[in-house]
C-alpha cells in the first residue's frame, strides 16, 4: 500500500490561522516535507512548529525549491523533489508537504503535486488561509462586494500595468524587489491613495501601511497590497 502526499497550506504567518485539518494531518503523517528556498526558507516550518504539538519530533525532509525563473532549473528541481517524495510513498509512508498560504495560490508545491499525481500516487491538497484574506482582515476592509470582480496580480511579473486598469478591487502579490516600480505605477494610475499594504502579515515584524506613500522601496518579499477604488 502506498502512502499519500498532502500539500498542506499553513496560512500566511499566524499559527492560529492554521486549520484543524492541517494540524491533524501533520500529526498523522509519517514525514513532513519543508521547502528550502530563498526568502521563504523555513517560514512554513516555523508556523507549523507553533501550532502542531510535538512537531519537533517529526521526521523532516528538506526539499530544494530554488527561487529562480529559469525553466530548466525549475523543472529539474521539481523532478528531483517528486522522486524524493515518491521514494517514501512507495514505502507506504505519508508525507505532509508544508506550503505558505494556500497550495492552490502561487505555490511552488503545486508543481511537485502534479508530477507525483501524474506518476499514479495518491495526492491531496489541504487549503490554508490565503495571505490576501489575512491582509484584508488586518486592514479591516472587504476585498469584494456585490458584483465586483476581484483581481489577483503577481506584481513582480509582466502585466501589472494592464492589471491596474481592470475594474474592481485588486490584490498585488509577489511585489518583492519590484516595489519601486509598483509604487510608480500606482502613482501614474492615480491609485496611490487608494492602496494599502501589510508587510509580513501575521509574522514577526508585521507592518500595516494605511498609505502606500509610507512604504519603503526595500520592503519584504512578504508584502501584499490591496487597491480599492
Amino acid at each position: 500500500m502506498t502512502g499519500t502526499l498532502y500539500g498542506i497550506g499553513v496560512g500566511p504567518g499566524d499559527p492560529e490561522l492554521m486549520t484543524l485539518k492541517a494540524v491533524r494531518l501533520i500529526e498523522q503523517c509519517d514525514l513532513v516535507a519543508v521547502p528550502k528556498s530563498g526568502d521563504g526558507e523555513g517560514v512554513a516550518k516555523q508556523i507549523a512548529q507553533k501550532a502542531v504539538p510535538d512537531f519537533d519530533k517529526k521526521e523532516l525532509i528538506e526539499v530544494s525549491m530554488p527561487m529562480t525563473r529559469d525553466p530548466q532549473v525549475l523543472e529539474q528541481s521539481h523532478q528531483v523533489a517528486a522522486e524524493q517524495i515518491e521514494g517514501y510513498l512507495k514505502e507506504g509512508k505519508s508525507v505532509a508537504f508544508l506550503t505558505l498560504g494556500d497550495p492552490a495560490i502561487y505555490s511552488t508545491y503545486i508543481y511537485v503535486h502534479k508530477k507525483v499525481q501524474q506518476n499514479g500516487f495518491p495526492v491531496e491538497m489541504v487549503p490554508g488561509v490565503p495571505s490576501f484574506c489575512a491582509v484584508a482582515a488586518k486592514l479591516n476592509v472587504s476585498l469584494a462586494e456585490a458584483a465586483q470582480p476581484l483581481h489577483i496580480i503577481p506584481a513582480s511579473y509582466q502585466g501589472v500595468e494592464e492589471g491596474l486598469e481592470w475594474s474592481g478591487p485588486k490584490i498585488l502579490m509577489k511585489t518583492g524587489r519590484s516595489m519601486k516600480k509598483v509604487k510608480e505605477l500606482l502613482d501614474e494610475k492615480g491609485l496611490m491613495d487608494k492602496a494599502k499594504m501589510v508587510q509580513k502579515c501575521g509574522m514577526e515584524g508585521e507592518e500595516i501601511y494605511q498609505s502606500m506613500r509610507d512604504v519603503d522601496e526595500n520592503s519584504s518579499y512578504f508584502s501584499v497590497i490591496v487597491v480599492k477604488e
